[in-house]
């Protein structure tokens, strides 16, 4: 394969995401990857930081055509997604797929849900649409291999929201492989230190790639132009240590067609914080409610995972992010209050003294035979938990609860956008918008669903 015939595969695969080829399986994971995405956002748009970004986008605003997630209001566009992305990624509920890209869907929904409210388009074209933006956000992923510092926020969700914007806007294959390099030049470089120091700034980093991806068509027609190889050049040397052109395409048949989507092989989440820490957790649950300890009882607790969570093991985050991506924070928030859901995070709750106190009592150390993507029968997290009793319970987690190889159920998923949604809207829209996002292609227009995503009048 020359290294341009990669480009050009990706971008014959995304044309060739057609709805009606698309199976059962690849219709009911974009459904609830749309659920789910609304529900973060929903959730997401109180915080009074994004909330203040919602009024701002509006006020901006010369067109509005795309709603605000749970403000109300309308703005541009490249604005509306700039924010519902920012919300969507805040509560650290956004979906995401362990092999590539980081959290495809909060960087292409939301670019997504903007542009067909926009040029009122059906459920049909948005699901097309997203289903393609997320498989490029995901190939171009899984083929790096990113310097140990860049953080994956932004980085492929800038060309897999551009690509889904320009199948909204009909653009053939030849289009989206300049878009695509378009789009890519744009990519952000962002580091970890945010995230660990709880700087706000990393949850615009989703919402700037929406922004960009919806750009990025704009320029194209405007007649800008890229460089030949975009992905290859800034993912290979710039962002990334290795960038491998043939697995971009890997799986891609003779007809620019797959077996499955990328979008059927995720995973969603369902402790408040960051991936690294759910193995873990889910282990700690597991301990909890098999062997009825708490609190008191703990002496320490021992922790062993991904090299990754090393870097996480600051027992006193400064704030509600930065306890999202402490493993000590977590594990004691599990035992002492029984639950990792976004409650578990906020201020009030991580002030607790009996919380700051076993914190400081769980040890974390790396295992580097440990990966996301490796052996499903291999542990990916043990822990072990000392007693004052004398006794030793140890758990280990292989995948965790909430993969597509160890799934949820559909009540789940939907307790879940409850819980998540009511944060913002009353019960009854809620439910309609359940009852929406069910029957999502068969809405002769988007406006309909984007209709419910803010309080009613």
């Amino acid at each position: 394969m020359t290294t341009a015939d990669y480009l050009t595969r990706l971008a014959a695969l995304a044309a060739a995401t057609r709805f009606d080829t698309l199976s059962a399986a690849t219709l009911e994971a974009a459904r609830a990857v749309t659920l789910d995405t609304l529900g973060a956002m929903l959730a997401g748009s109180r915080l009074p930081e994004n909330a203040q970004l919602a009024n701002l986008a509006a006020e901006r605003s010369g067109s509005r055509g795309a709603t605000l997630v749970g403000n109300g209001r309308k703005a541009e566009p490249m604005l509306a997604a700039l924010a519902n992305g920012t919300a969507g990624v805040s509560l650290e509920m956004d979906e995401g797929n362990r092999w590539g890209g980081g959290h495809p869907a909060i960087h292409v929904l939301p670019a997504t849900l903007a542009v067909a409210e926009e040029l009122s388009l059906d459920g049909r074209r948005f699901i097309e649409a997203l289903v393609a933006g997320y498989e490029v956000t995901s190939r171009l992923g899984g083929a790096s291999q990113v310097r140990p510092n860049v953080h994956s926020h932004g980085t492929w969700g800038t060309a897999g929201a551009a690509v889904a914007v320009a199948r909204l806007r009909g653009h053939d294959r030849t289009a989206l492989r300049a878009i695509i390099n378009l789009a890519t030049s744009m990519s952000p470089a962002n580091s970890w230190q945010p995230c660990f120091e709880g700087a706000t700034i990393r949850n615009l980093y989703p919402g700037r790639s929406n922004l960009q991806g919806i750009l990025a068509t704009h320029l194209h027609a405007c007649g800008y132009t890229a460089v030949h190889d975009a992905p290859s050049d800034l993912y290979g040397t710039i962002l990334g240590d290795r960038f491998d052109p043939d697995a971009v395409v890997e799986g891609v048949d003779a007809d620019d067609r797959v077996a499955a989507y990328r979008i059927e092989r995720n995973y969603f989440k369902f402790h408040a914080c960051c991936l690294y820490n759910h193995p873990v957790l889910d282990a700690v649950h597991a301990l909890a409610r098999s062997e009825g300890f708490s609190a008191p009882d703990v002496q320490r607790v021992r922790v062993t995972s991904l090299p990754f969570v090393t870097r996480m093991a600051d027992p006193a985050p400064a704030n509600m992010l930065a306890a999202k991506f402490s493993v000590p924070y977590a594990v004691a928030a599990a035992v002492v209050k029984g639950t990792t859901d976004i409650s578990a995070f906020q201020d009030a709750v991580r002030d607790d003294p009996r919380i700051r106190q076993l914190a400081t009592r769980v040890e974390v150390s790396a295992d580097d035979t440990m990966s996301l993507r490796g052996d499903p029968v291999r542990p990916i997290a043990r822990v072990s938990v000392e007693l004052g009793d004398g006794r030793v319970l140890t758990r280990e987690t292989a995948i965790v609860h909430g993969d597509a190889a160890n799934p949820r159920g559909r009540d789940e998923l939907q307790a879940k956008f409850r819980a998540l949604a009511s944060e913002a809207l009353p019960a009854t829209r809620v439910d309609e918008i359940i009852e929406m996002v069910a029957r999502l292609e068969h809405l002769a227009d988007i406006r309909r669903l984007t209709a419910l995503l803010g309080p009613p009048a």
